[in-house]
């Protein structure tokens, strides 16, 4: 699926849920669509390190028909599941943690991985991945998942049969690969060439 339709898809999603007062769950998930892919949504630019104005994007959600205040997005940046966002210092700018399909640099540091990370998906995307490996698609990494657990998580989030993948990454590492951790967990790489994975049978892990 290409770049275009996938975000077409989450704007569509979004707006499909969009009520003028609207729940934490859907305020986060059109945080992502501002602050990884589209934040013209709202009228606003992200830097060059990804960072939005804090007081901008408030002005520019609550100008878009919603209603927000710095209370509930700090409320939504602390307790979201997946810890997705994160403010700087004094909390006047904000941004994604990984995830973007706009060209940003979120300044992640190089980490040296563990033996092993994993990834989820489901069963349809497996041709295309035995030939191709995985592939960042439209967003700036491969995202790795650093337990089996975490991995069905991302699995179970998308329609169809979950696939796991056990990722080389020690051995990767040693061949000169590049590996970044996010600030709330996720293993980051721009590509794993089919050499460096298998699929674990479903009797590996409980879905």
């Amino acid at each position: 699926m290409s770049k275009f339709y996938k975000l077409l898809r989450l704007e569509k999603n979004f707006f499909t849920i969009y009520n003028p007062i609207m729940n934490d769950k859907s305020f986060s998930k059109f945080l992502s669509l501002i602050l990884r892919h589209k934040p013209e949504t709202v009228g606003i630019k992200l830097d060059g390190n990804g960072w939005a104005d804090v007081a901008e994007l408030l002005k520019g959600i609550n100008s878009s028909g919603r209603s927000i205040n710095f209370a509930t997005l700090e409320k939504i940046v602390r307790e979201n599941d997946k810890q997705r966002f994160s403010f700087n210092e004094d909390k006047t700018k904000i941004r994604a943690n990984q995830g973007h399909s706009v060209k940003v640099d979120v300044e992640l540091e190089e980490k040296v991985p563990p033996k092993f990370l994993y990834h989820g998906t489901i069963e349809r995307n497996a041709n295309s991945i035995a030939i191709q490996g995985l592939i960042k698609g439209s967003r700036l990494y491969v995202h790795l998942s650093a337990d089996v657990e975490t991995a069905q998580k991302v699995a179970a989030r998308r329609k169809g049969k979950p696939i796991i993948y056990k990722i080389f990454a020690q051995a990767m590492h040693d061949d000169g690969y590049k590996f970044y951790q996010s600030k709330n967990g996720v293993w980051l790489t721009e590509t794993v060439p089919p050499k460096y994975f298998c699929q674990l049978q479903a009797s590996s892990f409980k879905l």
